[in-house]
């Protein structure tokens, strides 16, 4: 199903049309090899979640299959390679961000949004950092690349897609923590 219609977020704002569906994302999966086989009921149920919440944030194909290789492709070590990676883990408190990231994400269930609401309000409630210090190292660890909302989508889709069976495993944001911070060290 494709939307075309402009839907509310789960903040209650407008987010922008979606162009994109289910097949969109099954196609950039085939294409990259994160697909070989038919795929089951539970990755064509994902690939539609895929598709609402990363279509919005994607202007282009290309955008959508970028942030679909932050789900896929995740190396710790590349990231902390980039300077960009360096510039927000020198800002004040991101190791701190992370430290107790880890914790929260190593103590709970799977990522979700509502665990992912919970663990925001629990980092902000701890650190007293305002937002962007603390999604900055998030998306950074997680998603492995600083930036914008659309890398929290990126988030959410991790712990589900990593039970899936995709060509390539998908790395869960548990994982993907250790990691990060085994080679941040």
């Amino acid at each position: 199903m494709q939307f075309s219609m402009a839907a509310n977020d789960q903040t209650g704002g407008t987010v922008a049309a979606n162009p994109f569906a289910s097949a969109d994302i099954l196609a950039i999966l085939r294409e990259r090899g994160w697909l070989t086989a038919d795929p089951k009921r539970e990755i064509d149920a994902w690939c539609g979640y895929a598709a609402a919440i990363l279509g919005p944030q994607a202007a282009d194909r290309a955008i959508l299959s970028e942030l679909l290789t932050l789900v896929f492709h995740y190396d710790a070590q590349e990231i902390l390679a980039r300077v960009e990676t360096h510039e927000v883990l020198s800002r004040f408190a991101a190791r701190d961000v992370l430290r107790h990231l880890a914790l929260l994400l190593l103590e709970g269930g799977p990522l979700d949004s509502e665990r992912f609401k919970e663990i925001f309000a629990a980092l902000k409630e701890q650190l007293q950092l305002p937002g962007r210090e603390l999604l900055y190292p998030m998306r950074l660890a997680l998603a492995g690349r600083p930036g914008d909302g659309s890398l929290d989508r990126v988030i959410l889709l991790l712990d589900e897609a990593a039970a899936l069976p995709f060509a390539v495993p998908v790395k869960s944001a548990r994982t993907r923590i250790l990691e990060f911070c085994a080679a941040l060290v």
